[in-house]
């Protein structure tokens, strides 16, 4: 009797990191291409409130220009050098806004300034001097092609962020892309991550009904290494990111793909054999514990066994900071809510943080929704959309008399489209 030899399972590596996950890369795409891109770089650069140039080189032949900087008590590195550009086909999946003059102008583009540069701990401080740099040496700017997080940046957000003084938010820093093939399943995973010195993450038997819940996990605990100070030890620490309808809480950890896939039987996609030529530097698949005992003994579910439970409106968390951050961009923003008020066609709520009863300190507010009535000088009255939880005494329909002091963000509903403070550049 002869037996067939069991083949043996392939050693699953990781690759080492690519130039664009090292460092952070962005192409600046110029309104006008006959200009000289490099005409005045340096004072350009040296303008920047804040950043003092140690030394300085043009681009040759040989290797690219160079720039030695201080911002913020940091020295940075950063190497630019002119380069051919192709709009790449993913404006479809875009958190930006683009006009189709925008769009038209991108696609019509050649040429382009490469900026990059290693980021230091503090990656937003990082990405944002990022941003002022490329406003500053290209200040005619058509777009930005964020190489390393595979997105497209629209100009008018980028010196819109560029000259405040907020830095971005977690989210803006990488892109979460979803990739389906003839089947319902749906491949979830980041870019952008790798720069910033922490694993790439993945969601992987998705499909198409369910993706939106899973891309808030992914982004919400990508969000959460970026804000984490402490270190984060795939598959030993996790992280307690949203709560679902019934109460159960999300608890997320991820494990290196080369381990991760090993709880996968069968895949159609991101499997071994999708990784050949790409997604498989420093990358994570995202698992889920299911209560505190499996958390305890390691036993890890996929995030696709959370189905039946997401619910109608998962609760997902956002870190103190950013909740800091998001108040800040509101305030410098408000002048928008000024601006448009007087606009009937539109509607205008603002989050105002309320104290809430029994408050040990001025920190513990509800956050809750009112709709603009009225601006009178410095002061705007609103009205209560919602029944707060915490604050007893105020009820839905109440109105009374606020300060920006008191917003905490606001949305104005246009005729064409809702704006945010993250997205006051549509109104520019």
């Amino acid at each position: 009797m002869f037996f067939k030899k069991k083949e043996k399972s392939e050693v699953l590596q990781e690759a080492p990191l690519g130039y664009w996950e090292e460092k952070s890369y962005m192409l600046a795409v110029p309104k006008d291409e006959s200009k000289d891109l490099l005409e005045g770089v340096f004072e350009r650069v040296a303008a920047i409130e804040g950043v003092e140039i140690m030394g300085k080189c043009l681009p040759c032949e040989e290797q690219p220009g160079k720039i030695i900087l201080v911002y913020d008590g940091e020295e940075y590195e950063v190497g630019f050098y002119e380069s051919d550009f192709t709009l790449p086909e993913m404006l479809g999946g875009q958190t930006h806004y683009f006009s189709e003059e925008e769009i038209a102008g991108m696609r019509h583009a050649k040429k382009a300034l490469t900026v990059f540069m290693e980021f230091r701990e503090d990656c937003k401080k990082s990405y944002h001097l990022q941003l002022k740099l490329v406003v500053a040496m290209v200040p005619e700017l058509l777009g930005i092609m964020d190489e390393s997080a595979e997105k497209m940046i629209s100009a008018r957000w980028a010196v819109m962020a560029a000259n405040s003084s907020v830095t971005p938010g977690s989210n803006d820093l990488f892109m979460v892309q979803a990739i389906s093939g003839k089947t319902n399943e749906v491949w979830l995973h980041t870019h952008g991550l790798c720069r910033c010195g922490i694993s790439e993450l993945e969601i992987l038997q998705s499909d198409k009904k369910n993706y939106n819940n899973h891309h808030q996990v992914i982004s919400t605990l990508g969000s959460y290494l970026l804000d984490k100070k402490e270190p984060f030890t795939p598959g030993e620490s996790s992280a307690y990111i949203g709560v679902l309808t019934n109460e159960q809480p999300v608890v997320v950890t991820y494990l290196p793909w080369t381990e991760g896939l090993k709880e996968y039987k069968k895949l159609t996609l991101g499997g071994a054999a999708d990784r050949k030529e790409g997604h498989n530097s420093r990358t994570g698949l995202v698992f889920a514990y299911k209560s505190e005992e499996d958390e305890q003994r390691g036993k890890l579910s996929k995030i696709s066994e959370f189905d039946r439970v997401w619910g109608d409106n998962p609760v997902f968390f956002i870190s103190n900071e950013e909740t800091a951050r998001m108040k800040a961009l509101a305030m410098e923003r408000f002048h928008f809510v000024k601006e448009q008020a007087d606009n009937k066609d539109n509607k205008i709520i603002i989050k105002i943080g309320l104290l809430v009863d029994d408050a040990d300190s001025n920190m513990e507010r509800e956050h809750i929704w009112f709709e603009l009535i009225a601006f009178e000088e410095d002061r705007f009255k609103a009205r209560l959309l919602q029944e707060p939880y915490n604050v007893e005494g105020m009820h839905t329909g109440d109105e009374g008399w606020y300060t920006v002091e008191d917003v905490t963000d606001w949305m104005i509903y246009t005729p064409e489209f809702p704006v945010s403070p993250d997205k006051a550049y549509l109104l520019v």
